[in-house]
């Protein structure tokens, strides 16, 4: 049960599928991937009942010609010509999409919204593919069904009759294409609003922000060609194995090779110890796992910045020594702010590093170790460092250890940020930003003939508490599960309920298409491994990985309905409605998506001749100035930082805890209720805890107790009777699953260097349920 400071619940179901037996938790020993993932997807395979079309969609998966990519995350495909560059939660994320249930107007007609409101998000989602629009009748408390042409013209009416267009805001997922992304932010900055919030304003904001003011780029600047050629790997605040599983292949080969791999992570996760990769049918035949890591440090939550400080005051005092422990060439070459950054490095004590970082010296020194005899070094990270107040001076403070010996501009070397969901860097790269640069606008007004607004537009909880404040009153969601997503669970469901039109457009029912507002929209759309055909024949569209790669996907299934529509034609179709005297060709570019793609070329940078290079293997890559040396920032150099270190010592009595997802989900979507890398079956009403925490408040394994966040503004949030599980993190730290966690996130509580949620650092105590 989870509870607000006045008692009201604060959820509204239960998110995981029911138990299948007892709360169960042993450690995990064993390598990650290998027979555990096989068997695991044979399980998920035959209960899905996919083992034909499943096993099919595996073969056609990240393959450059004629394949479909990834609808999960967004790591790059292989540059070897894999025939199986796939992962488990990958395969199961495909065959979560193409199931072979549906969710049509007789589902609707049978279950009303407030008894849908009772089931699991499991259930929900279990229930198959959406196959027509539906919208919802508030006298009977069902969605009934709605033509296309009706749906859109609702759209309109309600986008024309706002008082301006700031009153209404445009969400995306990580899921939406190139080509659908580019229509939809033009569609809402044609209507006059740059009201675009993105999953990237919760996840990766703090990285963008980061490294534009670092170096002049949103965006890391390394490849995968970097990785295969990097001396050493240092991995920060990511669960490669279940987040970003085909980097394991990354990691046992950087080890195989002699390369050093640093983990740096509350937790200890599988992916830093152990794997055995599917596709090497030897190891997988003779059951032999490669090691995964060198050395693996476990921080305490938030204390990442300590610790790139101790790398670097490590560096600098050897530098006294040793002249060649730094890269004075190209520190003065190509830096601005050194002096300064050395100095704030000197005057930092180590005992300060070692307090706020809880390693210890030694082991700090071991990393800088690491650091200084690697000729080429990469740094990646996650959202265990940027869901943070501090993440924006974290995120510089890995570009400064960068700088220090020249880690920039050159193979193997270089800051690499994991992006999550499959396409979130190309959304904001085509054009989902709230924050657009007048150079992006000048050009979509030039190449789009409109007059696009200039002043900046709300975020993911900007929006949110807009909505609430009844200053936002349409809310449209391209994809994703934003009411579950979001922090602060009944704050966002209010905020959602009192817009005038909510429209979703998914392929699957969830929690969003029950918290609606007074009117409310569902559309349901084409899935990546779906066809797409249109008047100029079968469709592709493109996608950009974590390191800048576009490549091309072309699905390959019959759609679920013939009543779905594609996203591009889905956007058209609001566009139209909500523009009538428009002289953008919205219906034009639908029937060709090379038309869409042209016009990107002439407003995004790096997107020239793209019809052309989209097709070439594997694609292309998208022209970082950085990685040339040329810096876009004010100096016309790289920019060191010098933040000083924040407190991040949980008061008395209190924890930092951190959410994240376990192993069987992929974002919102729970797959079961296991976790198998950490050795959970059958429970996500848990909160992971150190033993001597435990022991110090009168816990034993198992032992249900009560969460209580305080929030900056003195206010509480609870969750009950959730239970305990000794694990292996650092004293005053603590870890639970999101989305059910999120309520304990304030919306108030929110970055103020990047506006994320701070979704890795929320204070809590924990006490035995009463």
């Amino acid at each position: 049960m989870s509870t607000t400071e006045d008692d009201k619940p604060a959820t509204e179901s239960q998110v995981g599928p029911t138990p299948e037996g007892q709360p169960d938790f042993h450690p995990y020993h064993h390598p990650a991937a290998g027979w555990g993932a096989a068997k695991s997807v044979t399980r998920f395979l035959v209960r899905e009942r996919e083992l034909v079309d499943g096993p099919r969609a595996i073969l056609k998966m990240n393959h450059e010609n004629g394949g479909f990519d990834c609808p999960g995350c967004a790591w790059p495909d292989d540059r070897k010509g894999l025939h199986l560059d796939i992962c488990e939660n990958g395969i199961k994320h495909v065959t979560w999409e193409m199931t072979r249930k549906r969710v049509g107007r007789e589902f609707f007609a049978a279950h009303s919204v407030s008894e849908l409101s009772e089931w699991s998000d499991f259930a929900l989602e279990d229930q198959g593919r959406l196959t027509e629009p539906m919208t919802y009748d508030p006298e009977s408390d069902h969605y009934v069904p709605i033509s296309w042409k009706d749906a859109f013209e609702l759209v309109g009416r309600t986008l024309q009759g706002l008082d301006n267009p700031n009153q209404a805001s445009f969400y995306t997922s990580g899921r939406l294409g190139n080509e659908a992304t580019f229509l939809y932010q033009l569609w809402a900055r044609e209507f006059g609003t740059n009201n675009l919030p993105d999953c990237s304003n919760m996840c990766h904001e703090a990285s963008g922000r980061a490294l534009q003011a670092s170096l002049g780029t949103g965006k890391g600047t390394c490849d995968l060609a970097d990785w295969e050629s990097t001396d050493a790997l240092f991995i920060m605040g990511v669960n490669a194995a279940s987040n970003a599983p085909r980097m394991l292949t990354a990691l046992a080969e950087a080890y195989q090779r002699g390369a050093q791999v640093v983990h740096v992570n509350p937790l200890v996760e599988a992916a830093a110890t152990r794997t055995i990769i599917p596709h090497d049918f030897k190891d997988m035949a003779l059951n032999k796992a490669t090691r995964t890591s060198t050395l693996n440090l476990q921080v305490r939550i938030g204390g990442d910045m300590a610790f790139l400080r101790g790398i670097a005051k490590a560096v600098l005092e050897q530098s006294a020594s040793d002249p060649k422990a730094l890269d004075r060439e190209f520190i003065d070459r190509y830096t601005e702010g050194f002096e300064a950054y050395r100095e704030l490095c000197e005057s930092t004590p180590w005992e300060e590093i070692e307090r706020q970082s809880g390693l210890s010296r030694k082991d700090i020194l071991k990393a800088a170790r690491v650091y200084r005899d690697a000729d080429r070094s990469i740094i990646s990270w996650c959202l265990g460092v940027t869901q943070h107040e501090h993440g924006v001076d974290t995120v510089r403070e890995i570009v400064n250890v960068l700088l220090l010996r020249g880690n920039l501009g050159r193979e193997g070397a270089g800051p690499s940020p994991v992006r999550g969901h499959s396409n979130v860097q190309g959304n904001r790269t085509c054009g989902i930003d709230h924050r657009p640069s007048d150079t992006f606008l000048d050009r979509l007004a030039e190449a789009c003939e409109i007059d696009p607004p200039r002043e900046h537009g709300l975020d993911t909880v900007g929006t949110i508490e807009a909505m609430r404040r009844g200053d936002v009153k349409v809310f449209v969601g391209m994809g994703g599960n934003f009411a579950l997503a979001a922090p602060d669970t009944p704050y966002t469901y209010e905020a959602l309920r009192t817009c005038e039109l909510t429209v979703q457009v998914s392929t699957k029912l969830n929690r969003s298409h029950l918290v609606h507002g007074r009117r409310a929209l569902i559309l349901p759309c084409l899935g990546r491994t779906e066809k797409d055909e249109q008047r100029g024949g079968l469709q592709s569209t493109s996608v950009e990985d974590s390191m800048s790669m576009v490549h091309l996907s072309v699905g390959m299934k019959r759609p679920a309905s013939k009543h779905l529509l594609s996203e591009p034609a889905i956007i058209a179709g609001m566009a139209r409605a909500t523009l009538p005297e428009s002289d953008t060709p919205w219906e034009w570019y639908v029937e060709d998506y090379d038309r869409i793609r042209d016009s990107m070329a002439q407003v995004i940078d790096g997107f020239e001749d793209c019809n052309r290079r989209v097709r070439l293997p594997l694609g292309f890559r998208i022209k970082q100035p950085a990685r040339e040396l040329v810096f876009l920032t004010d100096s016309g150099r790289a920019e060191f930082s010098a933040a000083p270190l924040p407190d991040v010592i949980p008061e008395p009595g209190t924890l930092a805890l951190g959410t994240m997802r376990s192993h069987d989900q992929w974002n919102t979507t729970i797959y079961s209720d296991n976790d198998r890398y950490r050795g959970i079956k059958n429970l996500r009403t848990l909160v992971f805890l150190n033993q001597d925490d435990m022991r110090e408040r009168g816990i034993a394994e198992f032992d249900p107790v009560d969460i209580t966040s305080t929030a900056r503004d003195g206010s509480h949030r609870s969750l009950q009777g959730y239970l305990a599980v000794p694990y292996d993190i650092p004293r005053g730290c603590a870890a639970g699953y999101m989305p059910e966690m999120n309520v304990l996130c304030a919306i108030g509580d929110h970055s103020t260097q990047s506006d994320q949620p701070i979704m890795k650092h929320v204070k809590v105590t924990v006490t035995p349920s009463a």
